[in-house]
């Protein structure tokens, strides 16, 4: 059912038609909706929107209320009649912090409203309590335009420059345009997409509006208004409800609560801090402006002018308080009782409101949710209950029960304890920032380090035009020791990568050309990965021939754990569940890895996991690496198994002897389902009743001896591993033969965004935060880099806030009185941890929601990442906030990392950028501690390269029986199988002319791009971009794409080297002449061509090379067909 069908009911309620009376009459200046409470006020007014010919101003009582009632709304009547005013300022107006995206926001409130159109618009005091600009000076500074207006487009770059946009190469963030040949890009202030027009001449072709990061179209608008930034105009302000026409009406739960807020606000006006914070480095000229900006009585509207502005509306207010003088309309509802996810009470109060002849509506925005409700109230268990509902296909804030109408609208995410997160629109704006950080980690800047896998690292020496035959190529400079230079063909972009590596410290030491120092290099790190890969494939082998013990398919337990769970599954969850169920149900021991990043439920996979083994009277071993996690896995386990008829139990040191022994009997005699440990649980001692599932947490961090116990013991138990170091993808292709992995990648959706500020050190900021945190009995993570710095940063907070409880914790303590102090904070028994940076490393506190980073200019990127996933993972608001010296001060590169996390309160999918660094640490950890090394030297993307061909040898040369017995099977084998990569020579125009793409690393990343493509609907979509982005393809443009497509056939048919030139076309093939490849099928069509074409082919082998050369091939589209027609050839079936 529609979510619309249900507030259609609303509008025909006597309620409503009690509030259209009052509103006809004019004596009526307030009215008071008595009992209107949770998510039926959203309700009530999205069904009177029809009928309610004028604007309605919603004011919450902050920015989190507004937010949900703006979500409730936006659900039932769409994003197109109901906008979100909220304050201009990141954080209390008093700091005056800016933020664009919120300005867009509010600009397109009002330019919706000069243009008078009737709107819902949700707000909340802090956002009234500044002014806006007058009507009359919004409206001379709008530009219209419209698709088929005649206008030179140099006029509408002139009008925008008056407007002060700035002009860069590409639109990344509000308030810039580009111009590239016939395309317009524009970044209006009140829109939240950037805008995209296309002349033809002098007429406007098409508008879209286009996504920021992909910068990608979306879709066309007829016309469109472009807004400059109007917190600049010096002009004089007035309060924002003088914008609103009086017929407006003015809906709040308590008005002397928003005058309270507004008085309050008026009173603290801009702190003298904020002024200087903004002061710093500015010039005389600007330094005017910020002070008239910071001027409490030009920019903030005193309580007073706000009362008397609001008399000249109709005044509505909600709740439950009653006061004399108003008009009342009663309503009779009561707020969705909470269950706490016991499904017998559930099914007992639903029962009774079906009883009392209710009707019950569930409301969930996922069908999968749905479904799951459906599957609980229907298991054995439950069904005597005999329940139905009616369910909804999108979901309020709360739920509740109406008792004039006889029905109940129920939310899922109440069920079942979950949080709810909602969307405001300007979080497509804030994806600009996130966007450029994120393509300047991967841009080439000339100056920069890269590595070419055949000479070694270089520095980028941009992208030069050079003469080849009687064209040009574009090529890549690279400049080594001694200043000598090396031209790359942009179709060897693949050897090339940016040097990285774990930590940024001195530069690297650039490669001498012709010495042989980098091919040693290279071969030794070779050698190391082989005997690796060797030891991983050889156990592969062993272990596919052992039995094990096949569970049984899900029970309805399974079912209801898995539905109350607080968070949405992510598909990458959920595929990993899957695979792990079907793996335990198969005979086959399992031994599955689970990869992903700090809080991407991995635990939630294991707990499933362990329950369906203990469903089937198995035993479950959870190993874990310390003490602390050992503990915390045991409260994880607990709290979401309570209730289920399972046992869980932890050994650690923490514990007793007495305790131990016991446990230990427990476990012997069967009674222990599930035990979790360090180390201590593959002793001797131990003696297990029947297990029949390990699962083991952080395995990177076990030493050797503990694996080879563990070997032992697992031969034909199922085994789950869990890893937090992301696993980089290209180790896991390769290891992909040694190993089954799920890897997860996706962050759950309804985390709560952490709010991140970055703000200069004061004692006052540092006492607000920890006295805010205490104030709802939280706690707080202070992380400092420097240990000599911990001592007086306690004393400061002592100082600051007396009863606060502060532990100092850092690497240099003895790991037992750490350990202590870390199970202390665990206990509640500290308010304070003031730490160096080990809060990373796994622990999980659900009651500490904010985090301080001290001097957050000296991490990178990923660390602060990973500190800030640390809070955050309970249902109350997180807080982190970032100390660093004002921006004026920091390096370009520190300011926007710290702007980037700022920006991006939400972990996400931006961050898999930011995890490379971590990616190298996983690789390190995965092959072992002296493969860092060879990182360092070798540069992480080449160091992958090399991984992937000793893989590719190895199948080669030493396991080249695996392949016969493959081929004996009839499995069909390709070139693929013996060449790493086919590299291409031409001496025909393939690029992208500078005319086409400006800007050289944008080209770089085009070339980059087109690189990685695999097939040829990549190709074609990315064409698409092209066009969108630059116009038409011309000519050489679409030759380079070409070249993809002869790669992969290239390499198809085994070549390591396509050359065209001269209309020639020459194939190398596979270099190694006792290769299987040399008996496969695909060769025989090789052969198959060369015999029926003899004129324009000519075969030969030269220093045990094997060359075939074709005649007539004049351009790289012909070659591409020539190819395919090749590997398609039907062979006899006699071979």
């Amino acid at each position: 059912m529609k979510i619309q069908d249900i507030y259609k009911v609303y509008g025909r309620s006597p309620q409503a038609e009690a509030f259209f009376d009052l509103l006809g009459k004019k004596s009526v200046h307030s009215i008071f909706l008595q009992g209107l409470l949770c998510s039926s006020a959203s309700m009530f007014f999205a069904s009177l929107q029809g009928r309610l010919r004028r604007s309605v101003l919603f004011v919450l009582d902050d920015a989190d209320e507004a937010g949900y009632f703006y979500h409730d709304l936006t659900q039932m009547v769409g994003q197109e009649r109901v906008f979100f005013f909220p304050s201009s300022y990141r954080r209390a107006v008093k700091y005056g912090q800016r933020d664009a995206a919120n300005e867009i926001l509010r600009t397109e409130v009002l330019a919706r409203l000069s243009s008078g159109n009737n709107l819902y618009i949700v707000t909340y005091p802090d956002a009234l309590a500044e002014l806006v600009v007058a009507k009359q000076s919004l409206d001379e500074r709008i530009l219209k335009l419209s698709v088929g207006q005649q206008i030179a487009m140099s006029d509408v770059v002139h009008t925008l420059r008056e407007y002060e946009l700035t002009e860069t190469d590409y639109v990344y963030e509000p308030g810039q345009f580009a111009v590239r040949g016939s395309i317009l890009d524009v970044y209006s202030y009140s829109c939240e997409f950037p805008f995209r027009v296309d002349f033809f001449g002098d007429e406007i072709d098409t508008i879209r509006t286009f996504d920021v990061e992909t910068q990608l179209s979306k879709d066309k608008r007829q016309d469109i208004e472009i807004v400059p930034e109007l917190a600049n105009i010096q002009s004089a302000k007035q309060c924002f409800l003088h914008f609103l026409t009086p017929s407006t009406l003015i809906v709040m739960k308590d008005f002397t609560y928003v005058y309270d807020c507004i008085d309050r606000i008026y009173a603290d006006g801009f702190s003298s801090q904020s002024l200087t914070e903004q002061l710093e480095g500015a010039t005389e000229v600007e330094a005017e402006r910020i002070r008239h900006e910071m001027k409490k009585e030009l920019n903030l509207v005193s309580a007073i002018e706000f009362q008397k502005a609001v008399t000249e509306h109709v005044r509505v207010e909600m709740g439950l308080g009653k006061d004399e003088k108003q008009a009342l309309v009663p309503f009779h509802i009561v707020p969705q009782p909470l269950f706490h996810k016991n499904f017998d009470l559930l099914c007992q109060s639903f029962e009774d409101f079906l009883l009392q002849g209710y009707t019950l509506y569930i409301l969930a925005d996922s069908q999968k949710q749905q479904q799951r409700l459906k599957d609980i109230f229907e298991s054995d268990e439950l069904k005597h209950y005999g329940i139905h509902f009616t369910a909804v296909d999108k979901t309020l804030h709360e739920g509740f029960v109406d008792s004039d109408k006889k029905c109940c609208f129920f939310t899922d995410h109440q069920i079942f304890d979950r949080y709810h997160k909602y969307h405001l629109r300007s979080d497509s704006a804030r994806a600009g920032k996130m966007a450029l950080t994120m393509k300047e980690l991967q841009e080439m800047e000339v100056g920069d380090f890269i590595v070419h896998v055949d000479y070694g690292i270089g520095k980028f020496g941009g992208l030069v035009r050079v003469p080849v035959g009687n064209s040009y190529q574009e090529m890549i400079r690279i400049i080594y020791k001694n200043n000598d230079k090396v031209d790359v063909s942009i179709h060897s972009l693949y050897k090339i990568s940016k040097y990285r590596r774990s930590d940024t410290g001195e530069p690297p030491r650039l490669s001498t050309l012709g010495t042989g120092a980098w091919d040693k290099l290279k071969e030794k790190a070779k050698k190391r990965i082989k005997d690796i890969a060797r030891d991983l494939i050889k156990l592969y082998a062993q272990r596919r021939r052992e039995k094990g013990f096949a569970f049984s398919a899900d029970s309805y337990l399974q079912h209801e754990l898995e539905a109350s769970f607080i968070y949405e599954d992510t598909p990458d969850q959920n595929k990993a569940t899957q695979e792990v169920k079907k793996d335990m149900e198969s005979a086959r021991p399992m031994d599955r890895l689970v990869c992903g990043d700090v809080g991407f439920g991995k635990t939630e996979v294991a707990i499933r996991a362990a329950f369906k083994a203990a469903c089937d009277g198995k035993q479950v071993a959870v190993l874990v690496p310390t003490t602390v996690l050992a503990f915390q896995h045991y409260q994880t386990f607990k709290s979401r198994l309570e209730g289920l008829p399972v046992t869980v139990d932890y050994l650690s040191r923490a514990r007793s002897a007495k305790q131990t022994k016991e446990i230990l009997q427990q476990l012997q005699a069967g009674k222990v389902d599930i035990l979790i440990g360090t180390h201590k649980l593959i002793s001797k001692s131990v003696k297990w009743h029947d297990l029949g599932l390990l699962i083991i947490d952080e395995e990177q961090k076990f030493g050797v001896s503990t694996k080879e116990k563990l070997r032992q013991l697992k031969v034909n138990v199922d085994t789950l591993t869990m890893t937090a170091t992301p696993i980089p993808r290209t180790l896991q292709f390769s290891l992909m033969g040694a190993r089954d992995m799920s890897i997860m990648r996706t962050p759950p959706p309804n985390r709560y965004p952490v709010h991140t500020e970055l703000v200069t050190f004061s004692s006052e900021v540092i006492a607000d935060a920890i006295n805010f945190e205490m104030s709802r009995n939280g706690q707080v993570y202070f992380v400092c880099d420097r240990i000599s710095k911990l001592p007086e940063l306690k004393m400061l907070i002592e100082k600051n806030v007396p009863d606060c409880r502060v532990a100092v914790g850092h690497g240099q303590m003895k790991p037992d009185e750490l350990e202590k102090i870390i199970m202390g904070f665990i206990n509640y028994d500290y308010d304070v941890l003031l730490s160096t940076t080990i809060v990373e490393n796994g622990i999980d506190i659900s009651n500490a929601n904010t985090i301080i980073v001290n001097d957050a200019h000296h991490f990178g990127l990923s660390d602060l990442h990973q500190m800030r996933g640390r809070v955050g993972r309970s249902n109350k608001k997180a807080f982190c906030y970032l100390i660093a010296p004002p921006k004026s001060v920091l390096t370009q590169e520190a300011r926007r990392r710290l702007e980037a996390l700022e920006t991006f309160s939400d972990l996400g999918s931006g961050f898999n950028l930011a995890m490379q660094d971590l990616d190298i640490r996983g690789a390190g950890n995965l092959l072992g501690s002296e493969q860092s090394g060879f990182m360092e030297d070798l540069g992480y993307e080449t160091y992958q390269k090399i991984l992937s061909q000793a893989v590719t040898e190895l199948k080669n040369e030493e396991f080249n029986d695996l392949y016969q017995q493959e081929m004996e099977e009839g499995k069909q084998l390709t070139g693929e199988d013996f060449v790493d990569d086919c590299s291409v020579e031409t001496d025909l125009d393939t690029y992208f002319p500078q005319t086409y793409v400006p800007g050289d690393s944008e080209r770089m990343l085009l070339y980059r791009e087109l690189d990685h493509l695999e097939n040829d609907e990549e190709v074609d979509a990315y064409r698409q971009r092209l066009i969108d982005r630059f116009g038409p393809v011309p000519q050489e443009a679409e030759e380079l794409m070409q070249i993809v497509g002869l790669r992969r056939v290239g390499k198809m048919l085994g070549c390591e080297k396509v050359m065209l030139k001269q209309g020639i076309m020459q194939l190398q093939f596979v270099s190694n002449v006792n290769s299987p490849f040399y008996r496969s099928q695909m060769f025989s069509r090789v052969l198959t061509y060369v015999t029926t074409h003899i004129q324009s082919c000519n075969l030969k082998e030269k220093n045990n090379k094997r060359f075939l050369r074709i005649s007539d091939v004049g351009s790289v589209e012909q070659a591409v067909k020539l190819l395919n027609q090749i590997s398609k050839i039907k062979l006899d079936d006699n071979e």
